[in-house]
């Protein structure tokens, strides 16, 4: 079996996969300050609650963006898995062509959705990763990833403005009832929300009318099922994209696992 660990910003997604299946996956807070000894634990726990015997794990395939908790994460591996991961990094075997002006600054959690999405989905498309940042990424046709867009999550807008606006309240986020909010709550829940998807809707229409207004649109992060419902632009929510991306990638440079 293997262990796949995608490690963003805010979360971490862990899953397992029994050969092309998924059977288990869990999400975590990134905690940069953990040790490699309380991931260890805390990984080697959820995989015994979850009925998975560390012995019958042979591989071990990692998507980070954090590079302090590389280090940490190979050697917990090492120690507590008996296992070596394989990081996605430059030089390794995708099947996407990166045809953008500098391949290596392209983030390998871009790289592993659409990778995940081109083994699920006909190019062309677009997948948007709604992360700690949103991220648009059109895949031409031909399998190429050409680029696309970055803006600041959904979280970091909101914490932004609660923070740098002293008077205003932090409230729970939420789809209001109306646009024209009646109090301060629903002005603020007004503005995040439908100012969100008008970004969201925004970019897309640009990018399809670039692309082709053909192209599907997939969605994946942990916020896609609150923005889907509003956009009309958005064809597919698939939640196990970027473990699937890394299911892909390890089968690609590994011959069995």
């Amino acid at each position: 079996m293997l262990l796949a660990i995608d490690i963003g910003n805010t979360n971490t997604t862990l899953g397992v996969f029994r050969d092309q299946l998924l059977i288990f996956n869990f999400r975590l807070t990134t905690r940069i300050g953990q040790t490699m000894d309380e991931y260890g634990i805390f990984v080697r726990n959820l995989l015994s609650l979850a009925g998975i015997q560390r012995n019958t794990l042979s591989g071990m395939v990692v998507s980070s963006v954090v590079p302090p908790l590389d280090d940490v994460i190979e050697t917990m591996a090492k120690k507590y898995l008996d296992l070596e991961p394989m990081f996605i990094r430059p030089g390794i075997k995708t099947g996407l062509a990166l045809n953008v002006e500098s391949p290596s600054d392209v983030g390998a959690d871009r790289i592993v959705d659409c990778v995940g999405a081109l083994s699920r989905y006909e190019p062309p498309f677009i997948v948007v990763d709604f992360g700690t940042a949103t991220t648009f990424d059109a895949v031409s046709e031909n399998r190429e990833f050409l680029g696309g867009a970055i803006s600041p999550g959904l979280k970091i807008s909101a914490e932004s403005l609660f923070h740098k606006a002293a008077k205003l309240p932090e409230v729970p986020f939420q789809k209001p009832d109306m646009a024209i909010g009646r109090n301060t709550v629903t002005n603020i829940q007004s503005g995040l929300f439908f100012g969100y998807v008008g970004l969201v809707n925004g970019v897309l229409s640009r990018m399809k009318a670039e692309l082709s207004k053909n192209s599907q649109v997939i969605a994946t992060g942990g916020l896609a099922s609150v923005i889907v419902p509003e956009s009309p632009l958005i064809d597919a929510i698939d939640e196990d994209l970027t473990l699937e991306g890394l299911r892909v990638l390890y089968e690609k440079n590994h011959e069995r696992y």
